[in-house]
Formats: structure tokens, sequence, C-alpha cells
């Protein structure tokens, strides 16, 4: 594997979530496989999960690396091309190709401006640093995907499912939030839902909320929330702006938070959430912190789901 950008990069899917099962069961079986190898973690946007999930998944894989928040351990860095440099320290283009000389996989996590829609949605950023980089790059979230999350969702989903033995119906619900959020998380976990057969997929939504057809093309969409909610098997909820008025938020209104009487709708449904999660607004404290939560067994995944990346790329390697 050279790269990891979306799931498109994954040749198959059911094995790869099969194989991080067994990973998880084992995570230091491959320790020899990292032995002097670095994993370079660069961030243009905080995190926690991400970070720490990477950190864990190379360290089990023997694997050394090093943390570089560019807003806070770097020159200012300029991003276009063309630009006379008289304010800004340093181009992308030296950044990353020095960067990638210090590690052997580079993980990378960016984010979007929610203001220039075909900007965003070109990856204008993330195709640059592919172009740069000289060693495998990992996508840790990019202006419209976030793919290390997602196999971690699916992941989560499949143990669930005794890995997708029963037919399931899984539902992705917009919930609310007071700030405007990318689709980062909603797009891939939809792309990453339409390779896999053996669920039945939903995503609800208020009116001008739909995602973009590249991520939810054939993909069953209502915005009917109580509707879809009905003999749901997993209710995975997750606010994002707008994309036709694109980065927006365009409604304020509290009827979309995930509530127990809503649940009540489902087949005693799993609920889950990628974290930081909102309570009270995107979701009932009673919601979050009952049994049906799986929010925690998802962040655990994360672990997992970096860890069978970062080994793909180490075994490229060798």
């Amino acid at each position: 594997m050279k790269k990891f950008f979306s799931v498109e990069d994954v040749i198959n899917v059911h094995d790869i979530i099969k194989e991080a099962l067994l990973l998880k069961n084992n995570p230091y079986d491959f320790q020899n496989i990292g032995k002097n190898k670095t994993i370079g973690l660069v961030f243009f946007n905080p995190s926690l999960r991400t970070r720490i999930s990477c950190q864990k998944a190379a360290f089990n894989l023997g694997c050394n690396t090093w943390v570089l928040d560019v807003h806070k351990d770097s020159w200012t860095i300029e991003m276009n091309d063309g630009t006379v440099m008289n304010m800004t320290q340093e181009h992308l283009k030296e950044a990353i190709s020095v960067m990638s000389l210090y590690c052997d996989i580079l993980a990378v996590r960016t984010f979007p401006n929610l203001s220039d829609k075909n900007f965003d949605y070109q990856e204008i950023i993330f195709n640059k640093i592919l172009d740069y980089a000289k060693v495998p790059v990992v996508n840790m979230e990019s202006a419209t995907l976030h793919p290390l999350q997602s196999l971690a969702d699916v992941m989560t989903i499949a143990e669930y499912t005794s890995f997708f033995k029963k037919r399931s119906k899984v539902v992705l619900s917009w919930a609310p939030h007071v700030k405007s959020l990318p689709h980062s998380v909603a797009n891939s976990f939809s792309q990453w839902m339409s390779k896999i057969e053996q669920v039945d997929f939903t995503i609800t939504c208020p009116e001008g909320y739909n995602l973009h057809k590249r991520f939810s093309n054939g993909v069953y969409t209502t915005h009917n929330q109580n509707e879809a909610f009905i003999n749901a098997d997993f209710i995975y909820a997750k606010n994002w702006s707008s994309y036709l008025d694109y980065g927006k938020i365009l409604s304020k209104s509290s009827d979309w938070m995930i509530t127990e009487n809503k649940m009540k709708l489902t087949n005693k449904a799993k609920f889950m959430h990628c974290l930081p999660i909102r309570r009270n607004v995107i979701v009932e404290d009673s919601v979050l912190d009952s049994q049906y939560s799986i929010v925690l067994q998802q962040a655990k995944n994360r672990i997992f789901a970096s860890q069978i990346i970062f080994l793909k790329m180490l075994q490229s390697l060798s």
C-alpha cells in the first residue's frame, strides 16, 4: 500500500476489516516489522483520538514516531503556488518534502476552509501533499474524508454483527451542533458503507443537508428522522454543515437531537459517534450513558484501524 487516502485505496474492504480485527486480538505480533522505522504525524488542525491512536498503533508495531503541530511547532506554511513569500516563512512543497525525509510513513491531518467548495472538494491541499511526499502517505483526515475513522466504525459494526453474519440496518443521522463542521466523517462513512453488502444503509438529515452525490450516490436519504430510525440496528449520529449552501448552518433547532424516545423506535440500536460529542446537543445523556452506547468501542478501534494501515505500508516497504 503506497497511500491511504480513501476506501478506494483498499483492495478488499471485508479483508481489511477481518485483518484489523485479528490484529486487535494480537496487537504485538508484528513488532519486528517496525524496528528502526519512523512514522511522522503532521497536524494542520487539533486532534485527540487521531493523534493518540496513531501513536499507540505505531508503538504496537515497534515504530518510532514524531509529531508536528504545524500551527505551534513550525514556521508558517504557505499553501499556494506562485506566491511572493514576503510574509510566510516556508512553502508546503519544501516542508512536506523535508518531513518525508525524516520518516518512513507520513500521516497528515488537514481541514477544510468551509468557504470555497471547489477548493475543498478538489482536495487541493492533500493532493499537493501526496505530490510532494517521498514516502507513503496516510490520510488522518482531509477536507472531505476521514478514512481511519470510517475503518474503525465498520470494524465496530462488524464486531456487533459477528462480522456481518446478520444483516443490519445502519442509519447515519444528522444532529445539531453549535459550530459549522466539515463533511469528512459523514462522507467517508457513507463511502465505506456502500462497499458492504450486508448492511441496509440510510442517511437522514434536514432539507439542505444532503451529502455530495460522489459519496452518497445510491444511498437512501430521508428528511424524516423518525421514519429512518424504525427498526434500525445502529444509529450513527454526526453533524455536518450544508453542502448545498456550503459550510453554512441552516438549522439551529434541537429537534434532530438523538433522544431516548427516538431510540425506542429502533431495534434496540447501538448508538455510535466519532467523538468529541456535545452532550444534550447531539445526544441526550440518557442515550450516551446507556448500555447501547458503543462510542468508546469505536474510539478503541481507532488504534487498530490505524495499525492495520501502517502494517500494510510497512510490508510494502520491505
